[in-house]
């Protein structure tokens, strides 16, 4: 089967860039350690939160931009090009891995803050520096809220031959992503991690994720249009989201767990985030499907000034996480040191988005300057996967992609 791109013209689908922006500030507030900046997260009102649509966007713009690849250069060409991406997020990782573990042993110290060296688990690099720090260039020793990228790191660098086979049979590689979940959930497969215990997200399960989204940008969203049309599937997506709103506030407002049959609430609480728990999955599809149906491509909405520093974010999401990650401990730490009262952590709240902000407009300000002049106006780079979903065209089910 021989698969061809119909690229459109400049244009951008904003949703994109929209929500994970929305993403980064979600995980950003959500890491801070503070009661009152967490309901501004995901994660009080829904079964899902910011990192399901980090990973599930990245999985969506990564097969846009390296099917792109290998359609005009070949097989080896895209692979090496995802190759290069992986290097660079894995230097993202440990170059924020480095000042994180460095900042909270100076910091804590210089605070008198000592408990943070246990809460954000750093404990182990003082009883073994050597050993800790090679695990952690291992992705087996994280820190608290670095996670995300060692997670990243990994289904990118499979990325590969999944998306050559995906070109292929696409729905084919979607059931073995499938199949691979519920064995990962059955069986306990999952990563070791260092001095003990296994990865906060379970790579095997948290794939089905970024392989959603890679199968919905190469098409499969055309399988499961009907969805989006269908009036039932709505009522439906919307009372789930009811549900899963009123679920997840229960266990934060004790009040709220009289409503439902204990039986019923345990189902759901604690919510299982290392294996995706199934429920999990089901209310960030509703979502999509509901985000879709509301807020087409076209939406006049999305160019309004009022959404353009989460756009912007989104544009500029692996340096903007990063700050964002970085930010939150130095929230929390100034919250313990000062005052944890509601207008101070306002106040950080705000600074820190304002500065997550700031860096995505240095950044995209950057680029554009480092861009060759003679580069078209136009044409959207590589590290920029944001054009509108694209159409595929199947011929000749006996010829495959080149290989360069």
């Amino acid at each position: 089967m021989k698969v061809e791109l119909a690229l459109p013209p400049a244009k951008r689908d904003l949703r994109l860039d929209l929500f994970r922006g929305l993403a980064n500030w979600a995980m950003f507030l959500g890491h801070v350690s503070s009661t009152f900046l967490a309901w501004f997260s995901f994660r009080n009102y829904g079964f899902s939160d910011g990192a399901d649509l980090f990973v599930f966007i990245s999985g969506y713009t990564s097969a846009l931009v390296f099917t792109r690849k290998m359609l005009e250069r070949g097989f080896v060409f895209g692979t090496t090009r995802l190759l290069r991406r992986v290097w660079q997020i894995y230097v993202a990782h440990v170059l924020l891995f480095v000042f994180y573990l460095a900042s909270v042993l100076f910091l804590s110290d210089s605070f008198s803050a000592s408990d943070f060296i246990d809460r954000f688990n750093v404990a182990p690099l003082l009883v073994a520096p050597v050993d800790t720090l090679t695990q952690g260039l291992l992705l087996k020793y994280k820190p608290l809220n670095l996670d995300v990228l060692p997670l990243y790191v990994v289904l990118m660098g499979a990325f590969p031959p999944v998306l050559w086979l995906m070109l292929r049979h696409r729905n084919w590689v979607m059931l073995g992503s499938v199949l691979l979940y519920f064995a990962a959930r059955e069986f306990g497969w999952n990563l070791p991690s260092f001095p003990s215990g296994v990865w906060y997200f379970n790579p095997f399960a948290w794939q089905l994720l970024f392989v959603l989204g890679a199968w919905l940008a190469l098409g499969g969203a055309d399988t499961l249009h009907f969805l989006v049309r269908s009036r039932i599937v709505l009522f439906c997506a919307v009372t789930y989201l009811l549900f899963a709103a009123a679920m997840t506030l229960a266990a934060q407002l004790p009040g709220l767990q009289d409503i439902f049959p204990r039986v019923v609430f345990e189902a759901f609480n604690p919510n299982d985030k290392t294996n995706l728990a199934p429920y999990r999955f089901l209310h960030l599809a509703i979502l999509i499907i509901v985000v879709v149906r509301l807020i087409p491509i076209d939406a006049p909405g999305l160019q309004a000034a009022i959404w353009r520093p989460l756009i912007k974010c989104g544009q500029q999401s692996l340096e903007v996480f990063c700050v964002g990650i970085y930010l939150s401990f130095l929230a929390s730490l100034v919250l313990q040191t000062t005052s944890d009262g509601v207008v101070t952590q306002l106040l950080v709240g705000t600074g820190g988005l304002a500065i997550m902000t700031a860096v995505a407009y240095y950044r995209s300000w950057s680029k554009r300057a480092e861009k060759p002049a003679h580069a078209p106006a136009n044409h959207p780079t590589a590290d920029v996967p944001h054009a509108a979903l694209p159409e595929f065209i199947q011929r000749d089910s006996r010829a495959a992609v080149g290989t360069g």
